[in-house]
């Protein structure tokens, strides 16, 4: 039986368990696992034995395949070593912010499986910078991974650039690439650092941060800025006017969203929190296909939202998308999904003609403009 097959069976005996018991429950099985001797190396044998050739440069990073995990699986950098043995191009740890905090309180994540999505508001729970620096210190890393930073709860917005400021400081010297996460539907006011004026003063002042850290470390490590994909057009049009002004790195688009595009009748719209998965994948592309209208492939984007199979990840990459990440698909398909994209764009690009994975979006784009 293969290890698709066996999570298609073990999944059923997953989901009677609350969401989040599920997880942690699934993430401590894994943790036995690895101590294991040989468990990295069997984990690699059977997810990334022959992983497809699709090697991607992006921010100045060199990935060996386009797709990433996006940020909230790992949370607190505990599961760097087997998450990267899955075949995924990079990671995304976090939300992690300066100070620990609980989250909100539970339950916090639901499922809604005839959708394939799930709803949460975890409120960025997490162990805080010192421990988080400490857990991925331990791990080590295999392939590129971006650290998702946040404020805290109660640092009041008018201040929350002083905590971007200091979780800057706290995992520079360690990422690949760091995320500033401002669209977060599950703390209060954060998604108001979304407007004009208030990225008018955040952004140049993690700009001007990136630099003295780059000067003091002699490495320079490349910002990205999440947003929401519930912005109107004159948003979409700032925040790609700002990025470009103040030469930010990618942004990632997008979060959650707090809309219920297709759910209406699920028993469980009523949640609050953010929606993610099958139902998101129409919003978050068609926002890459606005926000690459303004940048015009001058500031890189990261493509994430509903990405089920390498035809949604085609289709985010065609509209803009450099790289994608993937999550909500992990909990209902499993580890495979990874390596089943990575090769379904492989094969994209061999029936394009194209040398590259550039060369093919390049030529798809032209084909099929905005």
């Amino acid at each position: 039986m293969t290890i698709c097959a066996s999570y298609r069976l073990l999944r059923p005996l997953l989901f009677r368990l609350p969401a989040e018991t599920s997880h942690r429950l699934t993430f401590s099985m894994l943790r036995l696992f690895y101590r294991l001797p040989g468990a990295g190396a069997l984990t690699r044998a059977v997810f990334a034995r022959h992983p497809a050739s699709l090697p991607v440069s992006v921010m100045g990073l060199s990935f060996s395949n386009p797709v990433g995990l996006a940020a909230g699986l790992d949370k607190n950098a505990e599961y760097i070593r087997p998450l990267s043995d899955l075949g995924f191009g990079f990671l995304e740890l976090g939300t992690v912010t300066p100070r620990p905090q609980p989250g909100n309180q539970k339950p916090r994540l639901f499922r809604l499986p005839r959708q394939a999505a799930l709803i949460n508001r975890m409120g960025f729970n997490n162990v805080g910078g010192d421990r988080f620096i400490l857990n991925f210190s331990r791990e080590g890393k295999s392939c590129p991974v971006g650290i998702n930073i946040g404020k805290n709860r109660d640092t009041p917005v008018e201040r929350a650039a002083d905590d971007y400021l200091t979780a800057l400081r706290a995992v520079y010297r360690h990422a690949d690439y760091i995320a500033v996460n401002i669209s977060s539907p599950n703390t209060a006011g954060l998604r108001d650092l979304q407007n004009e004026e208030n990225l008018e003063d955040l952004l140049p002042r993690l700009k001007t941060e990136q630099a003295a850290l780059a000067e003091k470390h002699g490495r320079y490590v490349p910002i990205a800025l999440k947003i929401a994909p519930d912005l109107d057009d004159t948003q979409i049009a700032a925040i790609a006017r700002l990025v470009l002004e103040h030469k930010f790195d990618a942004v990632i688009a997008t979060n959650t969203t707090v809309t219920r595009p297709g759910v209406t009748n699920d028993p469980l719209v009523s949640q609050s929190g953010g929606l993610s998965g099958r139902p998101l994948k129409a919003l978050s592309t068609e926002i890459i296909r606005k926000l690459y209208g303004h940048l015009q492939g001058n500031v890189p984007i990261i493509g994430v939202g509903g990405i089920e199979n390498a035809d949604d990840a085609w289709e985010k990459l065609v509209a803009g998308a450099d790289l994608i990440q993937i999550y909500t698909v992990l909990v209902y398909e499993g580890p495979c999904v990874v390596q089943a994209i990575v090769r379904g764009l492989a094969e994209r690009v061999r029936a394009s003609g194209c040398a590259t994975l550039a060369e093919a979006l390049a030529q798809a784009r032209r084909q099929n403009p905005g």
